[in-house]
């Protein structure tokens, strides 16, 4: 499990393209204290299981799955990722909970510099609209973010410097897509009343 709040980035040193898996090896360093193969980090909000350490290198391996559902795919050396360690017994959760299990991915259609923030419009995914809520909450690329405004096919979000600084997202541009996950609790609730409604 995971909380959306990002410890920083991380990037992509070596991708290797097997039949049918593809190995990410990503400069952990600063991020590897206790990491152990098997141990669960979340790249751009995609829970991946480390296969393999080496000196603050870290391998992973995405299958046909996860290269369909993320962008992940669409990854290559050299380019950054958000990264986030699994939630240990005791820590703060400042975010909310997140699995890391991606829904669906989705563009940004604007990317406007607002003073020392960033605004945000970003496409509706298919099948994801009855979730995406005003002042709800979404994850993009494992970053935990409050919804703005939002209407059939798209929503917006309002972007601090501090997770310009600690993420990503200043290093995209209208046209990228991102990683979508909905919080498990919305989807809970949302999907009771639908079930609700149609009874």
């Amino acid at each position: 499990m995971y909380t959306g709040i990002i410890a920083g980035t991380a990037p992509i040193l070596n991708i290797i393209e097997g039949s049918s898996i593809r190995t990410l090896s990503v400069d952990l360093s600063g991020f590897d204290e206790g990491l152990e193969i098997g141990a669960s980090v979340s790249l751009d909000g995609v829970c991946m299981t480390v296969v393999g350490i080496e000196s603050g290198r870290v391998d992973f391996d995405a299958i046909s799955e996860t290269l369909e559902r993320t962008t992940l795919s669409d990854r290559s050396a050299g380019d950054f990722l958000n990264v986030e360690r699994s939630m240990r017994l005791g820590d703060e959760l400042g975010g909310h909970i997140l699995s890391g299990h991606v829904m669906a991915t989705a563009e940004i259609l604007e990317f406007g510099i607002v003073g020392e923030g960033v605004n945000l419009r970003i496409s509706t995914p298919d099948d994801c609209g009855p979730y995406i809520l005003e002042k709800g909450f979404i994850a993009i690329d494992g970053m935990s973010l409050t919804v703005g405004e939002c209407d059939e096919e798209s929503f917006s979000l309002h972007i601090i410097p501090e997770t310009l600084r600690i993420t990503t997202i200043d290093r995209k541009v209208a046209g990228d897509r991102v990683n979508i996950e909905i919080d498990s609790r919305t989807q809970a609730i949302v999907e009771t009343m639908l079930r609700m409604g149609k009874s």
